[in-house]
Formats: structure tokens, sequence, C-alpha cells
């Protein structure tokens, strides 16, 4: 019998502002840091940039189309800031409101739930100007944006979501330099890690502060599933625990930063830019802790940590190339995970999802948890009979849901699954080479087609049952 998950189990499926948008110069949207960086000459792969992307602005009641043909439940997306606030502060621009109104209420008609993600990694140009996340202003300016989208989108929204990936907002932002801005400030980006906690936390308080105490707040975080073998080795994965995951974890649901990566880090920093009573504002009750998985790593110590060839891409998720986002870890080496892999170099290993969720219900046992993104990247071609048959991701997909039914079987509250991603768009450093969409997106037309893995989902947002994945190129 195949897999059957439980009433009132969400579906749904997940993109991101910057990645499908486009019109980053209309209606009197601002530069965003994603702007500037994907024009600094190889930055991104053949300096592609977001200008276009799938033209998602334009084209967004006809996409909720598509979603509503899909039978999605729900619908996370996220709001461009600069398109809000274009300098990042002072009144917003009615045109951004207006078109995060309609996409909402198109939601609703169409049945959907709207999730909206404050921040997906596209900060004002402005604000970076003046010092970005490095800068503590930035934080309150975030809180302030996000009572004014309270304000605007009220009840009608079903969750509100902080901040996206944080991790990769600090540490390929301001640490390696991979992501935008592009800046490599070494221990000194521990302020930025701060300083992104500390708007969550300002963040979901406005959003309260506005709507009540009962509004649905969340945020997502990407953990690491990091393996080791010695007992040193794994000493070395909690250092990267600690750096990837607690840093997020604990300040955000216990109040507290780890003091051995306090520790760790003193050479770096003297943590002055945690003020008194940060930690209590950082420290919100969520509704739901977002949670993103896409692959696991594998670290051992004693050895220098080695960087892959440029070009190619880290265990991180970055390209090579830029510098190591694992502050205070250099002495641990990545190791090559067994495949097989996603066309971003990552391996695939369900039982990293069933890891994840159940250690985290361990832990946190009265947390209800949500995957917020999981996909896959893989080098979809059209058939001669102008299918996508991208078996591979189905059967990626499937794995991983029977890896989060596993866990719900073990007791683990997850509450709802959203696909990464509804559509190919632009993938950040990759720019448009990796495309993770179950629809895919013609970039020289933008028609947008479905693939196997659309008509496959389809089925089970349907009927709460996982299909065979042979079954996939039947289902149209």
């Amino acid at each position: 019998m195949s897999r059957v998950f439980p009433e009132g189990f969400v579906w749904g499926a997940a993109t991101a502002s910057y990645q499908i948008e486009g019109a980053v110069a209309e209606d009197g949207r601002g530069p965003s840091i994603w702007d500037t960086f994907s024009r600094v000459p190889g930055a991104v792969l053949d300096g592609h940039t977001g200008d276009l992307a799938a033209d998602h602005y334009r084209r967004m009641p006809s996409d909720v189309a598509i979603m509503r043909d899909l039978g999605l439940e729900a619908y996370r997306f996220s709001i461009a800031w600069p398109r809000i606030q274009p300098s990042g502060s002072g009144p917003a621009v009615r045109a951004g409101l207006d078109f995060y109104s309609r996409l909402v209420d198109e939601l609703l008609a169409a049945g959907i739930d709207p999730v909206a993600t404050l921040y997906h990694w596209d900060l004002p140009q402005a604000l970076e100007d003046a010092g970005g996340w490095m800068n503590r202003e930035t934080a309150y300016r975030f809180g302030d944006y996000a009572a004014i989208m309270a304000g605007e989108l009220g009840d009608r929204i079903s969750m509100w979501t902080t901040l996206n990936e944080p991790w990769c907002s600090a540490f390929l932002g301001y640490t390696s330099g991979g992501h935008a801005p592009g800046r490599t400030e070494g221990g000194a980006s521990l302020a930025a890690v701060h300083h992104l906690n500390l708007a969550h936390g300002l963040a979901a308080r406005a959003v309260r502060g506005v709507l009540g105490d009962q509004a649905p707040v969340s945020v997502t975080l990407n953990l690491h599933v990091t393996r080791a073998d010695s007992a040193a080795d794994v000493e070395a994965k909690a250092r990267i625990d600690r750096i990837a995951n607690e840093v997020f974890l604990q300040p955000m649901l216990e109040g507290s930063y780890p003091e051995q990566l306090v520790a760790e880090t003193a050479h770096l920093t003297d943590w002055s830019f945690v003020h008194d009573g940060d930690l209590e504002t950082i420290s919100v009750p969520l509704t739901v802790l977002g949670v993103n998985y896409y692959s696991t790593g594998r670290v051992r110590a004693g050895t220098p940590l080695v960087q892959p060839e440029p070009g190619t891409p880290a265990p991180d998720g970055h390209r090579a190339g830029s510098a190591s986002p694992w502050l205070g870890c250099d002495d641990i080496e990545w190791l090559k995970q067994p495949g097989p892999y996603t066309e971003m170099g990552w391996n695939i290993d369900p039982q990293g999802m069933t890891d994840l969720l159940v250690e985290l219900h361990e832990r946190y046992p009265d947390q209800p948890l949500m995957i917020t993104e999981n996909g896959a990247a893989f080098d979809d071609t059209v058939a001669a009979d102008g299918r996508i048959h991208d078996e591979r991701r189905v059967d990626y997909l499937a794995r991983h849901l029977e890896a989060v039914g596993v866990a719900m079987d073990a007791g683990v509250d997850v509450r709802g699954y959203l696909l990464w991603s509804l559509m190919d768009n632009y993938e950040w450093a990759y720019g448009y080479h990796r495309r993770f969409g179950i629809i895919r997106v013609d970039y020289d037309t933008l028609e947008r087609t479905w693939k196997d893995s659309a008509y496959w989902y389809r089925e089970v947002v349907r009927t709460s049952q996982l299909p065979p994945v042979a079954a996939a190129a039947g289902l149209a």
C-alpha cells in the first residue's frame, strides 16, 4: 500500500521574488543587492541577471491558474522588499503593495492559502550601502517593513515567514562572498548573523503587533545534516553544527547563543553586537518552524578544509572559488558523498530528511514543523512528444515524501510540504543553468510547460498518497 498522509496535511509549492518576478525597474521598485551582484563580472554564471527571470510580475494571474490546476492548497511566495520600499525605509510604494494584494486575492479566489515570506535575500541596495546586515539599523528597518506588510495584507495571509535561510544571507553573503552582496568580512560577519536573528524577532513582533498575538508566524531555516565517523570527526561535526544550525536555532527557540560557539569564535569577534534585551526579542514563539532540506554532508577532522575546483558545487551549495563560509572550521575537510547526485552536485539522501525531522522533534517536542522547501535540479529535456519526462525528479520527490512520512510515523508533527519549486527560475549564482521547477519555463518564449513531475504531484495533492514513480508519464 502506498504512503497515505493524514487529513489536514497541507500540500503546496514555493518560489522567491527575485527568482521569478523580473520587472526589476518597474512601478517604482528600487535596486536590490542581487541586481547589483549579478552585474559583477564572474559573480554569476554567464553574467545572468534576474531582470526578466520568469516574468511572473506580468504573468501572475496565469501562474496562479497553474497552481489552481495543480490543486495546490498553499503557495509560499516572497515579497520583494525593494518593491515596497525602494530604499529600505520610508513610505511604501502603492504599486508594490497592490501587486502583492492582487496576488493574495488571486490565490484566495483559487482556494490556495497564501504563505508570505518577508525576506528571501533581495535586500534593498540602499540598505547595503549603509552596511547591510552588518549594520544593526537594518534589523529595525526590517521590522518597520514587516509592520507595513502586515497592515496591508492582514489576516489574508495564512502564515507569515520572516526570513528564508538566514545562514545563506549571512555566511554566503558576508563571509564567503559567493552570494550577494559578495562580501568577505571573516569573523566580523557574525554581526550579520545576529542582526538577521534580531530582524526575525522584530518582524515577528511587528506582525503580531498589527494583527494580534495569535497571528501565524514562522521562520525558514536550511538546517545542515552532517555525518561523521570517528570520535574526532564527531567533534568536527559538532563544530559545523554550531556554525551551521545552532547559531540560528538556539537564539530563536531557546533565547541564547551556544557558549561553545562564542568561545570558538572569540578570536574572530567579541560579540559586542549582542545588546541587552536582544535575545528576548529574538526568541518569539513560532506557529511552525520551516525546514528546507536538499542533501547531506560528511566531514573529517584534522586536515585542512579542501574547497572543490572553481566552478564546481561546494558542499554547502555555493559555487566554489569563493572563500569558505565555515568560520573557525579551517581544519575540517568535507568528504565527497556517495551518489546519486542532482545537477547541483548534491547527494540524494532521503534518510537525512527523516533524521533531521526526528532530531528536531526530540529536541523541541512541542514545536510543529513544515517542510518549506524540498526538491531537485536536473537537466530536463523536451522529448519528441513535447513532454518533459523528469523521472529522476519524480523519484527524488517520492523518496523524500516517504522520508517525511516515516518521520511522522515516529511522532513528528509535520504540518505540510511545500515543494521547491513551482517553476524553473533564476538559481542565484548559477543563473539560469539549474532547473528545479515542476513547471518548465522556456527562457526564450517564457512558455510554461508541465513536466511529468507536475502531473505526478497533482495526483499526490488530490489523493494525499504517493503514486508509483513509473506512473508519472501516464498521468497527463
